[in-house]
């Protein structure tokens, strides 16, 4: 894909003055490897400045830095899920951002608190099988996806990915533990083929028509989309809970000793190449503005009209109540 490889090289290449530093980073990411290590690159050869980078995933991250506390080696956490990133800002482990770092930012996802930056949106949508389903057919709201009888046994989800897990945690900030139970319940009784955190084992399993439907988020179905699988995207109706839009995002620890630096790699990644790189790689919408996205995805400001407006700082305290409700069913 041309706009993939623009990006990557922009971002290895760009930059020929190099500040030599013996400052180092140890960042924390519960991102994969794949969309952090050419942006660490780029920011070390720009900067002289040394990035050491522990991967994981969130749970595991967000369990270290609390072990770890005021002797945590991490001086940001790049976290893959608005619910991690909000457990630890409860804990009161991150600084506050200054507006250098967050005017450029669209506010939408940035959490009043100022606490941690972020740094691309995904959102939640249901995958289809084009050969096997027709749009027309689908509910306008994923409350009545359990109502489809008719795909019973023909449904993918990932109940262990952070982003479901997400997902369940705003429906219960919206209507309530009850309701969220009750809609578990519902699609258990259609039973849905679990994935665990594999969403693109999911959309090959539709693909060798194991399912019909998915649910996911937006970016698996455009990577897909380049390979020509028959896989194409339902949006709920506006403002369901089922488009939920969910933020990665960055933030600077307390305990870090190199917050200077650390303020430098979080501009670094909400600068236009790297917000180009997340959006060419990941297909992940980025959160400035003034960046060309592919023609197959919905316009940003479109996209935004479709998604619930739940505050970000809320799921961190709902994300334990959905996993109970998982548990209850007997699906964790």
């Amino acid at each position: 894909m041309k706009l993939a490889l623009i990006a990557t090289t922009a971002l290895l290449l760009a930059g020929t003055s190099v500040a030599q530093t013996n400052t180092s980073l140890t960042v924390y990411s519960g991102r994969a490897k794949t969309f952090v290590d050419p942006v660490v690159q780029q920011f070390e050869k720009q900067t002289g400045i040394k990035v050491n980078v522990r991967y994981g995933t969130d749970a595991q991250l967000v369990a270290a830095i609390r072990e770890e506390g005021a002797r945590s080696p991490a001086d940001v956490y790049w976290g893959n899920s608005v619910g991690a990133l909000g457990e630890l800002a409860e804990d009161g482990k991150f600084v506050k951002l200054g507006t250098a770092l967050t005017r450029n930012v669209s506010d939408d996802y940035l959490p009043d608190t100022r606490t941690w930056l972020p740094t691309t949106v995904r959102f939640r949508t249901l995958a289809y099988n084009t050969a096997k389903i027709k749009p027309a057919d689908l509910p306008d709201s994923v409350l009545d996806l359990p109502k489809m009888t008719s795909l019973k046994g023909r449904i993918g989800w990932t109940v262990s990915y952070p982003s479901f897990q997400d997902f369940l945690a705003a429906m219960i900030s919206k209507y309530g533990e009850a309701t969220t139970k009750t809609w578990i319940e519902g699609m258990k009784a259609l039973q849905p083929k679990d994935y665990k955190t594999s969403n693109v084992g999911m959309l090959e399993a539709m693909r060798a028509g194991e399912i019909d439907v998915a649910l996911t988020n937006h970016y698996y179905i455009q990577r897909v989309n380049r390979l020509s699988y028959p896989i194409e995207t339902y949006f709920f109706k506006n403002g369901d809970i089922g488009n939920l839009g969910n933020a990665t995002g960055a933030a600077i620890l307390k305990t870090s000793k190199n917050q200077r630096a650390a303020v430098r790699l979080l501009q670094a990644l909400v600068a236009k190449d790297a917000q180009t790189f997340f959006l060419s790689v990941n297909f992940e919408y980025p959160v400035i503005g003034n960046i060309l996205q592919p023609t197959t995805m919905l316009p940003y400001a479109d996209i935004i009209k479709r998604s619930p407006r739940i505050d970000p700082t809320v799921l961190p305290k709902n994300i334990e109540k959905a996993q109970k409700l998982l548990r209850d069913a007997g699906l964790l």
